[in-house]
């Protein structure tokens, strides 16, 4: 809602900035964030951290506000810590789902909706990042576009929880994973060396 409000020209409207004020007061000591009510949760989720990120990043970039980006930048120094998706003690992969790609990504973090993230907070120069970015070439198919790895939804019709009003596409190729992609490439001043490759 922040990183949308913000795009929209309505950052300063209420509740907004109480909202960009209390994300901050909630941030964790290690940068993320995590709903997690029970004491023994001791880090930050993932899932629940990059979001708010993006948000306050948004808010930082349409208001000035110092606080929203220096919270902002605190939870890429996480991300980035971890190497988009890597354990920081054995160097393996934290979770199978955050080498996947999804569309809608919903709350889920993987490691193409962290490095969207940092592109638009102008960090994927970081040398961190190569892991995700190379990563994230892998998965290009050979017409130049990219496949989902999984899916947090179900199509419509479908029973349980999840269920969508839309149909995001489950037989091919992903326009918005291809997109964003596409996106991160760009902004990692990678897109012409990928565009290289298909010729």
């Amino acid at each position: 809602m922040l990183a949308v409000f913000a795009h929209l020209g309505l950052a300063a409207e209420p509740p907004i900035p109480r909202l960009a004020e209390s994300l901050v007061a909630w941030q964790w000591p290690d940068g993320g964030w995590n709903c997690d009510p029970h004491p023994a949760a001791r880090r930050s989720s993932f899932h629940e951290s990059i979001w708010p990120a993006w948000g306050l990043w948004e808010y930082a970039v349409a208001t000035g506000d110092g606080l929203a980006r220096e919270s902002a930048l605190r939870t890429a120094e996480l991300v980035l810590s971890h190497r988009i998706f890597r354990s920081t003690q054995t160097g393996e992969v934290v979770h199978p789902s955050w080498v996947r790609l999804h569309y809608p990504p919903f709350w889920h973090y993987d490691v193409l909706a962290a490095l969207s993230v940092l592109a638009r907070m102008g960090r994927l120069q970081d040398p961190r990042c190569e892991d995700g970015m190379e990563l994230v070439e892998r998965r290009r198919l050979g017409d130049g576009r990219w496949r989902p790895g999984g899916y947090w939804w179900k199509p419509p019709g479908s029973s349980g929880s999840g269920v969508e009003v839309v149909d995001w596409g489950r037989g091919g190729p992903n326009e918005m994973i291809t997109l964003n992609a596409l996106r991160v490439l760009r902004a990692a001043g990678r897109l012409h060396q990928h565009l290289s490759s298909q010729t």
